[in-house]
């Protein structure tokens, strides 16, 4: 991803953000991803790490219509992600155990749940998902057991790289959780 990129949906991502009542906290940690797939209008996520406990962790997400976050599970986390504005489509495979607003559901792999703002599904670890907006933007929370993004998440497309490839087009106006210390 160039960094020009970056920048262009920090932007968008704040300006959503700010536009729906998300105060973000003092110096968040930024994470914005095209999954190393090169193609970041197709599969592409903005996060905020809010909270990140050995114990727990709460991320604030972006996406734009058309950014999927492609289909992965977790082997360890457990997680509720919460549309918290716009729509947000879930599709879903293998695993089980999943609540949709704390009420057990049974799905048949491949099924798509639809959220509006407020709405929640809990995963627990072995169960696929991928998911994508509905509306032209949304904004997704997510809840879960301790995040380790390195060793945690498994992708069904061997392609998919959790942490992009930056090309310093212009200067940062975000560090990046998965930027290098400045030498």
């Amino acid at each position: 991803m160039k960094r020009s990129e970056i920048n262009e949906l920090v932007r968008a991502a704040t300006a959503c953000f700010e536009a729906h009542g998300w105060a973000l906290p003092p110096e968040p940690r930024w994470d914005v991803t095209d999954f190393g797939l090169g193609d970041w209008r197709r599969f592409g996520l903005v996060l905020v790490n809010l909270a990140e406990e050995p114990e727990y962790c709460e991320k604030l997400m972006y996406a734009q219509k058309g950014m999927t976050t492609p289909a992965h599970t977790h082997r360890v986390k457990k997680e509720d992600i919460i549309c918290r504005w716009g729509g947000l489509a879930i599709r879903l495979s293998g695993g089980q155990g999943l609540r949709v607003n704390g009420q057990p559901v049974t799905f048949q792999d491949g099924d798509v749940v639809e959220l509006q703002a407020g709405e929640r599904v809990t995963l627990v670890p072995g169960t696929f998902h991928e998911f994508w907006p509905t509306t032209d933007e949304c904004i997704i929370g997510e809840v879960s057991t301790a995040n380790d993004d390195v060793n945690d998440n498994v992708f069904t497309d061997s392609a998919v790289g959790r942490f992009s490839e930056v090309v310093e087009d212009e200067p940062a106006v975000v560090r990046l959780v998965s930027d290098k210390p400045a030498s």
